[in-house]
């Protein structure tokens, strides 16, 4: 009873077997996948996929380094397949300042984020928030912006939304900022760097949340988990990362698959 909330199976380097990584994935225990859109075409195969595969569902929206294909024309195609039943979230969106250094498109990022973030409002579902700071800190602008943009928007939001608005995927912040966007019942991601060998800070974060706010993702085709590291990641994979928190948390594997699939249903409702 395993749930991937965040993998890209419409990226290329799936193309020559995706139907097998969907299989294996089913065969290791895997209920639900969760693609998420990077720009209107990303979101336009994601829906696909989830139209095709019973356990696969979809995300739309612009990813914060695609943002060169954002325009009022490509946003309103996003907006009518987030009319779509299999679609459950907003996103991938959010914040980059690892690629984007130039002010004005840092501006930019925080306009269309604030965007999507009141469309996210008008359907009534979460989003699938992106972060990640100029090089690779822990904290700094990104996180900084980010939490301002997202207390505005979610103090304004009404209830269920309001208690589950979403969750910050493949978290790599520090444990302030977590707790942050605990308080504004924002979900934290967890993905395959928690398992690596030089990763004890991420991993006393980890065990310093509650069980309760964490999902589970591979972001695959990137960051594989031990042991798979530097190759190809997949969904099945998805299993390393709930072994390493049942480790962390003292909890067995079975309990932990079985609480963040609870917290993915609870959080994108997979169609209801």
């Amino acid at each position: 009873m395993l749930t991937d909330t965040h993998c890209h199976l419409d990226y290329h380097k799936f193309d020559a077997d995706r139907a097998e990584v969907i299989a294996r994935a089913v065969d290791s225990g895997l209920i639900r996948m969760l693609v998420p859109g990077l720009h209107h075409r990303s979101s336009k195969e994601a829906v696909r996929l989830a139209e095709s595969n019973p356990s696969v569902y979809a995300a739309v929206g612009f990813h914060p380094t695609y943002l060169e294909e954002f325009k009022e024309q490509t946003f309103d195609e996003v907006k009518k397949l987030a009319s779509h039943s299999k679609v459950v979230a907003v996103g991938e969106i959010g914040m980059d300042y690892y690629w984007v250094k130039e002010s004005d498109k840092r501006t930019f990022q925080r306009d269309v984020l604030r965007q999507q973030l009141q469309f996210a409002k008008e359907i009534n579902k979460p989003v699938i928030i992106h972060m990640r700071e100029e090089n690779d800190a822990w904290y700094g602008e990104a996180a900084q912006d980010l939490l301002n943009i997202l207390e505005e928007w979610q103090s304004n939001l009404k209830s269920p939304l309001a208690e589950k608005p979403g969750v910050l995927h493949s978290f790599n912040g520090n444990l302030e900022t977590a707790q942050k966007a605990l308080a504004l019942n924002f979900y934290i991601g967890v993905t395959g760097p928690v398992t690596y060998k030089n990763a004890d800070e991420k991993r006393e974060i980890i065990k310093q949340l509650p069980i309760t706010k964490l999902l589970i993702e591979t972001d695959a085709p990137f960051l594989s988990p031990v042991p798979h590291r530097g190759k190809r990641n997949e969904p099945a994979y998805v299993r390393h990362i709930a072994d390493k928190i049942a480790e962390i948390h003292f909890k067995s594997p079975a309990e932990i698959a079985s609480i963040t699939t609870a917290n993915a249903a609870r959080l994108f409702a997979w169609g209801d």
